[in-house]
């Protein structure tokens, strides 16, 4: 983590104690291709940044993984095993999802196409706002992985700002529900 914002965040991420739980138990399930992202890992930045508990507002732990087996069947065994590997609270709040089906139930979820995806980091791209694209793994030597296909500069200043090269439908809803939890945080056009 030679970038000093990378290496900003992922002392964040180290001082969250249930995100490292997260982290921690994924990295020993060995899911393929897994990641941990979006507000599992805006959250704790924004709680930082604007004096917070680092857990404020933290709604859920994205928990994506790639595995080509797109069945529901695959799908739900993996989530399964995963609420087994946790203890409440936390078995409650990781929601787990295959990064290969996405495109099988967004667009009807959502009203909007989705076309599929290669792997987890590939999901970072489709992402409502750039400050959400940020995805986090435990590697086994304890080292952190930090993905930001549009940087974190966004991140680091509060600042929501539509993702550059996807239009989503949710993006006003999704900055104002931001806004709500964190007055301080900016929307960009």
């Amino acid at each position: 983590m030679s970038d000093p914002l990378t290496a900003r965040l992922g002392a964040i991420l180290r001082a969250t104690p249930g995100l490292m739980q997260v982290l921690r138990t994924a990295r020993d399930l060995a899911l393929p291709d897994w990641l941990v992202f979006s507000g599992a890992i805006y959250q704790p930045v924004f709680n930082h940044l604007t004096g917070r508990a680092l857990d404020y507002g933290v709604k859920d732990y994205d928990l994506g993984y790639f595995d080509p087996d797109t069945s529901y069947e695959a799908e739900d065994a993996v989530i399964r095993r995963v609420a087994r590997a946790f203890a409440t609270p936390l078995r409650e709040l990781v929601e787990v999802r295959n990064q290969a089906r996405v495109h099988l139930w967004f667009e009807g979820k959502f009203a909007e196409p989705y076309a599929p995806l290669h792997d987890s980091a590939h999901a970072l791209t489709r992402f409502t706002t750039t400050a959400f694209a940020v995805g986090a793994r435990l590697e086994d030597d304890d080292t952190l992985t930090i993905l930001a296909p549009f940087g974190l500069d966004d991140l680091f200043a509060l600042r929501l700002r539509p993702n550059p090269t996807r239009a989503t439908n949710g993006f006003a809803r999704t900055a104002a529900s931001v806004i709500a939890r964190w007055p301080e945080a900016q929307v960009a056009d």
